[in-house]
């Protein structure tokens, strides 16, 4: 059994035959439990996409549909979904296969930053072969095709295209809100080496602007705004009220599992009765659910970690907004979870096999917990806002909250990289791969200076490398005679 599973794991075929099984296994699954029961498989949000698609197909506009609040575009792909029977689920293939190119995506960025065919399968089947993100695609949440987007931004980055790099930050941002937080991380890491000489204020923020960082914010920029401004031109205000304006003053309290879940019900019922409205200025702390959000996404983890580690940065930021958003459903878990392959290579939670368990544990049981609760209020009709889901909420954010703590030090304790756009970053997997303790921050300071004096001789023995090359100059005894090499 053992040796079976080490053939599936080191077959790339293998791999992605069982994500395409276990995705059409969902899809086929879902039908039949919509046609047979009253709890649909199919998400509700996937019947808003539809319901827009066939909008656009009467030449109408998608915002004619209640609650969607998307790009058009959303709507543009999703047309097939209006022409009748199966084709009704052509959203859900779609988003089911970007889960695979999304996991081709890892694979090559694993790799790239060297890992071995067998080792990066391995990690890329924590994406591939998860159980929830096939979960979510095959019910027809986009997510899945953002996530590949956002993948495939990582890849033209960290393969040095920073032109491609631009227009899909450009087209992620369009598409969601959400990955702006990410070109902070990519400016950052996007450094001109620096010269041993002293410089001066100006100098240096003339150096901030390199080539690469100018050529990067104007395609990302170019992008964004050409985008927009052509769906303004076809569908006027309403693009920009449903598909920006209306996430800074959403209350959507259903399936959030925020902290801020009651006190966005309490503001949804007071703007229902007008007699409460003037009251609502009182109760609006989840207005400032912004401020540690960005602060922590979009500047205090960039400055801090980008230079370290691109990927890991990635996910560390996207955890602290997912964590922070006042709005915190399911679907969004796929927004981090898409780069936990690249960051547990050289993670504490596979190095110490009982804080991983214990991490992968404590946050499926607080969703767990989570659940229960919101099962009894939405399903079964009674009041668990105070203390169970409140309560629930606040563990399941503790709980995030220490998670990424443990990516932040893992990644502080990394050395520092002088990043350029299409150099290739080496990745240390031995700590991880072998179980023997990971290299402290000295050690891995001092083996990075040792590789920039100069070629060095050396030879593999087995996890370990051995260093020859003071061979040449041995020195015996008191005499100090030399011995010299041929």
């Amino acid at each position: 059994m053992p040796s079976l599973l080490a053939s599936v794991f080191s077959s790339r075929t293998s791999i992605f035959a069982s994500a395409f099984l276990l995705r059409a296994i969902l899809l086929v699954y879902g039908i039949y439990q919509d046609s047979v029961s009253a709890i649909k498989y199919t998400d509700i949000d996937y019947y808003v996409f539809t319901d827009a698609a066939r909008a656009v197909t009467w030449r109408s506009s998608p915002y004619d549909r209640a609650t969607y609040r998307y790009t058009p575009l959303l709507s543009w792909i999703l047309l097939p979904t209006s022409w009748g029977g199966l084709w009704f689920h052509f959203g859900k293939v779609l988003f089911a296969l970007s889960d695979l190119i999304a996991g081709w995506l890892i694979l090559m960025v694993l790799k790239r930053r060297g890992l071995q065919e067998g080792k990066a399968l391995k990690y890329a089947s924590v994406w591939l072969l998860n159980p929830m993100v096939a979960n979510i695609s095959t019910r027809g949440s986009s997510e899945g095709f953002l996530c590949v987007l956002v993948m495939a931004l990582l890849w033209a980055f960290e393969t040095g295209k920073i032109t491609l790099s631009g227009i899909l930050l450009g087209l992620c941002v369009h598409f969601k809100i959400y990955p702006f937080i990410y070109g902070a991380s990519m400016l950052w890491a996007l450094e001109t080496r620096s010269s041993t000489s002293t410089s001066t204020t100006l100098q240096s923020v003339l150096k901030f602007f390199n080539t690469n960082r100018i050529l990067f914010i104007s395609a990302s920029l170019l992008t964004f705004a050409a985008l927009n401004v052509l769906m303004y031109n076809i569908y006027g205000p309403p693009f920009l009220q449903h598909t920006f304006l209306h996430h800074l003053t959403r209350i959507d309290h259903r399936h959030n599992f925020s902290p801020y879940n009651t006190l966005l019900y309490l503001s949804s019922a007071q703007q229902a009765v007008p007699s409460l409205a003037g009251a609502s200025a009182a109760l609006s702390l989840e207005s400032l659910a912004f401020v540690p959000q960005l602060l922590l996404s979009a500047f205090l983890i960039p400055v801090g970690m980008a230079k370290r580690d691109l990927p890991a940065t990635m996910l560390a930021q996207t955890l602290a907004f997912v964590t922070f958003n006042k709005v915190c459903t399911s679907q969004y878990f796929l927004w981090y979870l898409i780069f936990l392959p690249l960051y547990i290579p050289n993670s504490s939670l596979t190095a110490r096999p009982a804080l991983g368990a214990t991490a992968l544990a404590l946050w499926v049981l607080g969703q767990a917990a989570w659940l229960q609760q919101g099962y009894q209020l939405e399903f079964l009709g009674r009041s668990t806002f105070v203390p169970g889901l409140f309560a629930a909420s606040l563990g399941f954010f503790a709980i995030n909250c220490g998670i990424l703590g443990i990516v932040v030090e893992d990644v502080a304790i990394s050395p520092v990289m002088n990043v350029v756009a299409g150099s290739r970053p080496s990745v240390s997997v031995s700590a991880s791969a072998s179980g023997s303790k990971p290299t402290s921050k000295t050690e891995t300071n001092a083996v990075s200076q040792r590789s920039t004096d100069g070629p060095r001789s050396s030879r593999p023995r087995g996890n370990s490398v051995l260093d020859i090359s003071d061979i040449t100059s041995v020195h015996l005894g008191p005499r100090n005679r030399v011995l010299k090499s041929n």
